[in-house]
């Protein structure tokens, strides 16, 4: 008499299966710690290092820095479609900071984008360690033409400006 299957028979099948992929299964989970630790993390940085020097040759992105961030790859691509705009900010001292902002920018939006330029460039030749951006801000005006930019909402459009349009700081006169 054929009953089917015996039930130790199904049992040992499907523990030989189970053992089988627990052993697959551990296997890949060797291999993966294996690849993590063929590349110390220096290693793997001076590779990226390397591969990020070779995209900054590029002559759509050779204006921007070795040590370059994703932000400014994305600003510098915007900017070559027509989708930013670069707004020259030119300080007390002459410097003129180049800033990447979007074509709808704010006066905010331009700020935040001024400090973040400070804050690159202080990262990558050091230096002053601190702003305080809230002194910089109730200290100094933002001007294009002649005209204060105080509205942190208004589009910079709105002021009339332009890609490659300069804006100064103008330290803010003392009310008495």
């Amino acid at each position: 008499m054929d009953e089917g299957p015996n039930i130790m028979d199904v049992d040992k099948a499907e523990l030989e299966e189970k053992t089988l992929v627990d052993v697959i299964k551990t296997e890949e989970q060797e291999e993966e710690e294996e690849d993590e630790e063929a590349l110390p993390h220096s290693e793997f940085l001076d590779i990226f290092e390397e591969g990020l020097a070779l995209m900054v040759q590029d002559p759509l992105l050779c204006d921007l820095p070795i040590q370059v961030t994703l932000e400014e790859v994305n600003s510098q691509v915007a900017l070559e479609y027509g989708q930013a705009m670069t707004v020259r900010v030119c300080k007390a001292d002459g410097e003129v900071m180049p800033i990447v902002v979007v074509q709808s920018a704010t006066v905010l939006d331009l700020k935040k984008a001024i400090c973040r330029y400070m804050e690159l460039k202080q990262q990558r030749e050091g230096g002053v360690k601190h702003i305080s951006w809230r002194y910089v801000w109730r200290t100094f005006h933002l001007v294009f033409n002649g005209e204060k930019m105080e509205d942190d909402k208004r589009k910079l459009k709105d002021y009339g400006i332009r890609n490659r349009d300069e804006v100064t700081f103008l330290k803010k006169l003392r009310k008495k």
